[in-house]
């Protein structure tokens, strides 16, 4: 079967005027179009390419790189407006279509969204939806406390930063446990620090407990030789301070630096810290 909005794997059935027919081991055949045909192949061979429906709604495929596939979420750029909808720019030649009713707001020519790309079952075109709740779900979760996890950032809250997990789940790393500048629709790793009754998952962007002793560590030695081999940090010192200068909390630092001591790395000084 050759799956619309993904990549496929077929074999060069026939050559034509309009291109290179590509063919499925059930049969099933569809075009690559000239401007995207090799130049140099043989009948026979297997190329990679994806599929989807070009600008007058045929089964096409293309050697082009989407920014996403079916299924996914990702951060596109409204390129157009129309009056049904908007056009998302996902790296190929046909843009991205989102229906009015699919946008969680108005959108507008130029702005960035995280969205969700899917097959409408009644039109069998890929569109994409802003309204990305309703394509997650935690009632099943595939992730267990401590499991390092794919996150991207989905939005900004008082609270915190939403994240999309695994590409299936939602999750909130909290406001005080953030240490650098995010961007919507950033990609990073994390780690599942809660799972609550209800199913709402906390998130940690650092390792958790024992785990997070040895990057942290790390960092403090790093920020340290950067700096003429002192800091003027110790565990007095105001958390936003240390917040400002290494990126995390008093609490890993003070794990850090208790870490580094025992391994005579450091000296604590009353005014601050320096390597051994």
């Amino acid at each position: 079967m050759i799956h619309i909005g993904q990549h496929n794997t077929l074999e060069i059935l026939r050559e034509t005027p309009p291109g290179l027919f590509l063919g499925d081991e059930e049969g099933n055949e569809i075009l690559l179009p000239n401007k995207y045909v090799p130049s140099s192949f043989e009948i026979g061979d297997k190329l990679t390419v994806f599929a989807y429906l070009d600008s007058h709604e045929r089964p096409v495929t293309t050697t082009l790189k989407p920014y996403m596939k079916v299924n996914e979420f990702a951060l596109l750029r409204v390129t157009a407006l129309s009056d049904y909808g908007a056009f998302l720019d996902w790296g190929l030649e046909k843009d991205l279509f989102v229906p009015f009713k699919e946008q969680a707001r108005d959108m507008l020519e130029g702005k960035w969204y995280v969205v969700y790309c899917y097959l409408d079952e009644e039109t069998n075109r890929l569109v994409a939806s802003s309204k990305t709740n309703k394509f997650l779900s935690n009632e099943e979760l595939t992730v267990e406390r401590f499991d390092e996890v794919d996150l991207m950032v989905s939005r900004f809250t008082e609270l915190g930063v939403e994240m999309i997990i695994n590409q299936q789940h939602k999750g909130l790393v909290y406001q005080d446990e953030i240490f650098r500048e995010l961007k919507l629709g950033e990609k990073l790793k994390g780690v599942v620090k809660k799972i609550r009754e209800d199913n709402k998952v906390d998130l940690s962007l650092q390792q958790i407990g024992y785990k997070n002793i040895e990057p942290s560590a790390q960092t403090v030695l790093d920020a340290l030789q950067e700096n003429g081999g002192s800091l003027p940090l110790h565990d007095k010192s105001d958390p936003e301070e240390i917040k400002k200068r290494l990126k995390m909390s008093k609490k890993s630092f003070k794990k850090a630096i208790g870490s580094l001591y025992k391994q005579k790395q450091i000296i604590i000084n009353p005014d601050g810290i320096e390597l051994k």
